[in-house]
């Protein structure tokens, strides 16, 4: 049993199930948490990680882009 930091209500998790890092929501606010400890366990309210809509840009394959410029420029060739 944990208390959520952002309301102070009691939070029923099963101990033995969790890492640290996982995360958990609490019923009574909706808050995300994140377990910052097992022993004593303590949970800290989990925060939005901007970076990770940043992250889906990173995926981008720039061979791809390159695929399509020289595509246009044989367009432009065949056009001529």
């Amino acid at each position: 049993m944990v208390n959520c930091p952002s309301c102070h209500e009691a939070i029923d998790v099963e101990e033995e199930d969790l890492d640290e890092g996982d995360t958990l929501a609490c019923d009574e606010c909706g808050v995300t948490l994140k377990v910052a400890t097992l022993t004593p366990l303590e949970v800290v309210v989990a925060k939005e990680d901007e970076d990770d809509e940043d992250d889906e840009d990173d995926d981008f394959d720039e061979d791809e882009d390159d695929e399509d410029e020289d595509e246009e420029e044989e367009e432009d060739e065949d056009w001529k």
